[in-house]
């Protein structure tokens, strides 16, 4: 597996199709920055290397023990209940490259342009999207989220208040990475391996969430290619 991050995240290198004029998400160009820079830095926030962020992990063994993914609320209705866009939707709309028709009810979203990072695609459909949990649901069972409250779940599982929890990709790309964590899987674009891990890192400090003997290896050797990335995080509710 190829190894990801360590403090300094190299530039990604996305190739923008030549015929849009608009121009791509910040996330799928420079990960790293799209991660923090439109975020403000407060007293509460926390930064660190991303090494140091590996580091300050809990550890602890996983079990998926008692998971069903019915015990995360989602989606819920999102941060405008009465718009009839859901959480789902509405990532989705905040990450289209050229923005769709919105017809009500349903929140029918046509035409539009994306791109997924994981595995440098546009996408002209939403249909063709699914919004993915950075880490995943069975993931966040398996390190801590089992011993939460259900209203704690479906915070969780609807964070829309980092741009490291939730993101719009291709289904077929989110469907392939399924529950797997950084030591089973990576976005099939090397280029985006270490915006990534940080973004794994992030939320799982952000949720206090554990990370295994493994998962712990893999992020530590991943990192070792990614000098100079930081992590930035500010402690869920």
């Amino acid at each position: 597996m190829k190894k990801l991050l360590r403090r300094g995240l190299p530039a990604l290198a996305l190739s923008v199709m030549p015929l849009l004029a608009t121009a791509v998400p910040a996330h799928a160009v420079d990960g790293q920055k799209a991660f923090t820079s439109s975020l403000t830095v407060s007293a509460a926030r926390e930064t660190a290397s991303l090494f140091d962020g590996i580091d300050r992990l809990r550890a602890a063994a996983e079990s998926r023990d008692g998971y069903v993914r019915t015990a995360f609320k989602h989606w819920n209705a999102g941060r405008l209940p009465d718009d009839g866009c859901n959480t789902r939707a509405e990532v989705i709309l905040e990450e289209a490259v050229e923005q769709p028709e919105v017809a009500a009810p349903g929140c029918k979203l046509t035409g539009g342009r994306w791109f997924s990072p994981y595995d440098d695609t546009w996408v002209t459909a939403a249909s063709g999207l699914d919004v993915d949990h950075l880490v995943p649901l069975a993931e966040s069972w398996d390190s801590g989220a089992s011993a939460w409250t259900a209203k704690r779940r479906e915070a969780y599982a609807n964070d829309r208040d980092t741009p490291t929890s939730l993101i719009a990709v291709t289904a077929k790309s989110n469907r392939a990475k399924a529950d797997k964590d950084p030591a089973e899987w990576l976005p099939p674009t090397a280029t985006y391996h270490c915006a990534y891990v940080t973004g794994w890192v992030e939320t799982k400090l952000r949720w206090n969430l554990a990370a295994d003997d493994r998962e712990r290896e893999a992020l530590l050797g991943l990192a070792e290619d990614c000098p100079g990335a930081t992590v930035s995080y500010e402690t869920a509710p």
